[in-house]
């Protein structure tokens, strides 16, 4: 695990590459190659996890010279990756990085489909000519570039290498709409017009054989699996087998492994599981909330960890902490974000990295098996009669629901099209709102959520809502909640593994027919019905509380302090946005609309626009306009 930065015919040195030094404190490696006209630089900051010694080190070459890979990440099936390769290969050590390296040789950059793990990888076929920067599939670990008119590029695990390198970035007002749409921005976009991502399941193929660089992209993500027959008895067997081989895949490590330990039963599923495997007893870690709120779950926790003879640490946070962290959670994770639980997984992070240098955690489970309650919206267009659909917003309205996700999933029924119903379920602010906002419409999220849908072949599921499904666990997954996980992990040089993302676990999990994951009832059913063999029912049975902050009451409470940042006169955010209707969101929030994703994400917005150049921002978004 580690970060990495490289580039063509883009000079920086190690100042820039100590701009992710956070992401690997252990050592750091820094490489020249001239391949043509071209020169090449590949430099890593590693965390060292696997095989400590020197023979991890990083750029690694092959031993012809010929070949050489900077690489973030983790490879959970590397050992068996190296059984398929040719016995003369003379290995250095045991990394991971060298069995991807030789891999790539033997395979060619079409070789990362078989990679079961978490990677962002830069691969230098010198005799060919070519590098590649690839991205793995559920996109856990971010990619970001930049290229210039003549196609040279800089490529980085974040951005602020690209914008240290950069003289100006300018505002990218589409992505910006986008934001307010989805409450992340899909990959390829970012904030930065001239900063991009990589795509999950996409790779970048760059020839270097001309006087210009020549960048292609590729993807190597497959079609949705088709729908398979199992026995109700036989596939909670089967799934119970995999996800306790995905956990133990991922407990391989040569340094001390945590869980981090929610009051559900993903994380307690996860470390029970990996209780069986560990040499050594877990630690465990919690974050709760000061004062009396629903959302804490350290006693929930607190008895998990008893019944699975876990050591349990866990900290308390304030709405003060709170509000000093978006701040600092705005600066370490780059691109801001409506999802609230990024500030608890701060302090979560803060504190088991004083522990541990890797944890395990139970996110990723809700997209492939339906745990949201979008979900049911989407099984209540298949099962509504039209004519019952179209009243449905209206009786919404009339009743002057509080409840976003009941008026978003009421106004969906009607809109016949998946991928303009699905924009629908998502959109945090719709699209006159944000006219509203910033004085222009958004025309980006729904080619982002359609590109996914057609290259998915979302339509060989005959279930809609498995549609949805497929696409939230490439799209929301990557660029919001694994998004801030990794920057935020990766802040306190800790690794965070997602068991629940391993490629044959979420490949069963989609062959599955619709019934084993979710109905009107519920979702993640096979889930469920696993952890009843895992688990006891006091566990079991507690109320999913969604890893959430009590910001719906904090809002409310403190909506004096909210109107000070956000409608202060001045600042680059009261030049971007209409803040009379700012102060609108937040009455309506102080009466009893639920508005706090709106409002957290106005926050991030005006964060991380306050800690742009001010002369630079400014005029960049009035130009973009």
């Amino acid at each position: 695990m580690c970060g990495i930065l490289g580039s063509v015919n883009i000079a920086f040195d190690n100042t820039t590459l100590d701009t992710i030094k956070h992401r690997g404190p252990d050592d750091f490696g820094f490489e020249e190659f001239k391949v043509n006209r071209h020169t090449v630089l590949l430099s890593q900051r590693r965390l060292s996890i696997i095989d400590l010694s020197p023979a991890g080190h990083q750029p690694m070459l092959s031993g012809c010279k010929d070949y050489a890979l900077i690489f973030n990440g983790e490879i959970y099936n590397h050992l068996d990756l190296r059984e398929r390769l040719p016995d003369t290969i003379q290995y250095r050590g045991h990394s991971d990085t060298e069995t991807i390296l030789y891999y790539l040789i033997e395979h060619g950059i079409e070789g990362v489909r078989d990679l079961n793990g978490i990677f962002a990888i830069a691969f230098l076929d010198i005799k060919k000519g070519k590098l590649y920067l690839a991205r793995d599939p559920f996109g856990v670990k971010p990619l970001y570039y930049h290229t210039t008119q003549n196609n040279s590029i800089i490529f980085s695990s974040e951005i602020r290498p690209i914008k240290a390198i950069l003289e100006e970035t300018t505002i990218n007002k589409e992505a910006l709409a986008s934001l307010l749409r989805l409450r992340y921005n899909p990959s390829p976009h970012t904030l930065h017009q001239q900063v991009e991502k990589i795509r999950p399941g996409h790779y970048l193929e760059i020839t270097l054989s001309d006087r210009h660089a020549v960048l292609k992209e590729h993807h190597y993500i497959e079609p949705v699996p088709k729908t398979r027959s199992y026995g109700s008895e036989d596939v909670v067997r089967i799934y119970g087998q995999k996800l306790e081989e995905a956990v133990k895949r991922q407990l391989l490590s040569d340094v001390e492994i945590g869980v981090l330990l929610s009051g559900g039963i993903d994380s307690a599923m996860v470390a029970a599981l990996a209780s069986r495997h560990y040499k050594g007893k877990l630690k465990a870690y919690t974050i709760g909330f000061e004062g009396n709120f629903d959302e804490d779950e350290i006693d929930d926790a607190a008895e998990t960890a008893r019944i699975l003879g876990l050591d349990h640490y866990y900290k308390k946070i304030s709405f003060p902490d709170f509000l000093d962290t978006i701040e600092k959670c705005c600066h370490i994770v780059e691109e801001p974000l409506a999802t609230t639980s990024m500030i608890p997984m701060y302090f979560l992070s803060e504190l088991a990295s004083q522990q541990v240098k890797v944890v395990l955690t139970g996110q990723g489970a809700d997209e492939p098996l339906g745990g949201y309650t979008r979900y049911k919206s989407e099984l209540m267009f298949s099962h509504t009669p039209a004519l019952l659909r179209g009243l449905a917003l209206p009786v919404a309205k009339a009743m002057r629901l509080g409840n976003e996700n009941a008026v978003k999933g009421a106004k969906s029924l009607n809109i016949k099209d998946d991928v303009k119903r699905f924009l629908s379920v998502y959109e945090v602010f719709d699209d006159q709102e944000i006219i509203q906002l910033i004085g222009t419409a958004d025309r980006q999220s729904i080619k982002s959520i359609d590109y996914y849908y057609q290259l998915l072949d979302c339509r060989r599921k005959e279930s809609t809502v498995e549609r949805m499904m497929a696409l939230d666990t490439r799209m929301n997954l990557a660029d919001d909640l694994l998004n801030y996980t990794d920057k935020i992990t990766m802040h306190f040089s800790m690794e965070c593994r997602v068991p629940m993302l391993d490629l044959e676990l979420v490949s069963f999990i989609e062959s599955l027919p619709q019934r084993f994951k979710v109905n009107m009832k519920g979702g993640k059913l096979i889930h469920k019905r696993f952890a009843e063999e895992l688990l006891p029912v006091s566990i079991i049975s507690r109320k999913k509380k969604g890893f959430l902050s009590p910001t719906n009451r904090w809002f409310k409470n403190e909506a004096s302090v909210l109107k000070e940042i956000l409608l202060s006169r001045g600042t680059t955010f009261s030049e971007v946005f209409n803040q009379v209707y700012v102060a609108q969101l937040i009455e309506q929030h102080e009466h009893g609309y639920n508005r706090e994703k709106h409002i957290f994400l106005l926050l991030n917005i005006y964060f991380w626009l306050k800690s742009l150049n001010q002369k630079e921002t400014t005029s960049s978004f009035l130009h973009a306009q």
